[in-house]
């Protein structure tokens, strides 16, 4: 039986219907348009009569859409040509790294295919190949002295750096030998991956037990996280950061010896707030999570310093109004490249959220 592998196109209505026909045959049924439109490229397995008996997709550098039919044919034998068409398609590219999130039962099926299982829970799990990985990211980190006992770790967004952020680390520099400083990178902020790790480090620079780095792909990182195979958008949120703080335990704290991590409170954002429950349902007792009340714009205040209020002040041009929430070093970074960050919010950079 000659079977065909070929690169399919979406925009065809004929073609997208007969795509999600053959992946609701396969359990796979959420097309919602988050999904979809992170869809770079497309590719399927048609048999000797035509039908469709494997599909996948790539989106950036992660496999999505993944599905093979065992009728006619050696399931493995699809699923492996199918991995393999994928694999070249992002080599060409340059992309020599790659993620995929999938199903428990399918963990082998990629483990065979030089997969490595990075973190599991039991609604899915992610896995990745190639380099660089997991192991070359901890060995790029600066190392922490012998003497360091405790050793704590602190994850930022810093959309921008503010004092609220230096009243994290700080809280958790002076109670330990050591602080890791995680900086987001994933690039949909106002403020770019560079501005933020730059603003991190200069605010942070007199701090002499802390070092600053990016969290690479794996803090805090959308990478595509799939929702096709999660009933509503509650349980993809909590499989999200569930599968997000066991990668941490499993990937950074314990290789690295962190033995806590410090969240602010997050009295705006349910999402943040679902995170931080995550964080301490799964991290314990390896790692305790120490929750540390959002700094106040003042003393006799209840307003919380918050970078989406710096944002805001940002788009209306009102600086001075939240100079106070703010390190000398952000303010004057925002302060002189004030036009260019008005110029993203006018061509759509949304500032909301965290």
């Amino acid at each position: 039986m000659v079977e065909t592998i070929q690169e399919i196109y979406l925009t065809n209505p004929a073609t997208k219907k007969d795509w999600q026909r053959f992946l609701t045959s396969q359990r796979l049924d959420n097309f919602s348009s988050q999904e979809l439109v992170a869809i770079d490229k497309t590719f399927a397995i048609y048999d000797d009569q035509d039908q469709m008996v494997g599909t996948g997709s790539i989106a950036g550098q992660t496999l999505k859409y993944l599905a093979v039919s065992a009728d006619g044919a050696s399931k493995g034998a699809r699923f492996n040509r199918l991995v393999s068409t994928l694999e070249t398609t992002l080599a060409q590219k340059g992309i020599f790294h790659l993620f995929v999130f999938t199903k428990l039962q399918y963990e082998q099926s990629f483990a065979h295919v030089g997969f490595a299982t990075l973190a599991k829970t039991n609604a899915g799990l992610i896995l990745e190949k190639g380099l660089p990985n997991v192991a070359s990211f901890r060995a790029a980190l600066p190392k922490k002295p012998d003497s360091a006992k405790r050793v704590a770790a602190v994850v930022l967004n810093a959309n921008p750096f503010t004092k609220g952020h230096r009243y994290l680390v700080e809280t958790a520099a002076q109670k330990n030998d050591f602080v890791y400083v995680f900086v987001v990178e994933e690039d949909q902020s106002l403020f770019t991956t560079k501005e933020r790790l730059r603003l991190v480090q200069e605010g942070t620079s007199d701090l002499a037990n802390v070092v600053v780095a990016t969290g690479g792909p794996y803090m805090v990182s959308s990478l595509s996280f799939p929702a096709y195979f999660l009933k509503d958008d509650s349980q993809k949120v909590s499989y999200q950061t569930r599968l997000d703080a066991t990668l941490f335990k499993e990937q950074i704290a314990k290789p690295l010896g962190i033995t806590s991590r410090y969240v602010g409170t997050e009295p705006l954002s349910q999402t943040t707030n679902q995170y931080n429950q995550a964080l301490q349902e799964v991290l314990p007792p390896e790692v305790q999570v120490e929750l540390v009340p959002r700094m106040k714009e003042s003393p006799d205040s209840q307003q919380v310093v918050s970078a989406r209020t710096v944002r805001k002040a940002i788009q209306v041009e009102q600086i001075q109004s939240v100079a106070d929430m703010l390190p000398a070093t952000s303010l004057s970074f925002i302060e002189k490249h004030l036009t260019d960050l008005q110029a993203r919010i006018k061509k759509g950079q949304k500032i909301d959220g965290n």
